[in-house]
């Protein structure tokens, strides 16, 4: 589950940042400027990596055994800016094995 989780991990960056730079330098140059050069960029990459990014949390999630809900979340993380990134972190703090977690420290 190593390498899927790897794949979910990058594809859900990298969808993440394209969305953010389609939303906040993308759209408001179309409709603020009139120049829709970055969103029909970007635009058709975010739709294409987005389909990959679905692929990624799909697998993933039958490999977890996820619940239907959960991995339905999952997979739209990828619409909303910012989104993608706390699913990341999430899904990664639930496959993580405990050999892989930083010991909480104790306090004493």
């Amino acid at each position: 589950m190593g390498a899927a989780l790897t794949r979910y991990r990058v594809i859900a960056w990298i969808v993440g940042v394209v969305l953010i730079l389609l939303v906040v330098i993308g759209m408001p140059l179309k409709y603020g400027f009139d120049n829709p050069v970055v969103v029909e960029t970007i635009g058709p990459a975010h739709g294409f990596l987005y389909m990959i990014y679905l692929v990624a949390a799909f697998d993933l999630s039958r490999r977890a055994d996820w619940p239907l809900k959960r991995m339905l979340l999952v997979m739209l993380a990828g619409t909303v800016p910012f989104v993608s990134f706390y699913a990341e972190r999430r899904v990664t703090g639930w496959l993580a094995r405990p050999a892989d977690r930083t010991p909480e420290p104790v306090a004493g």
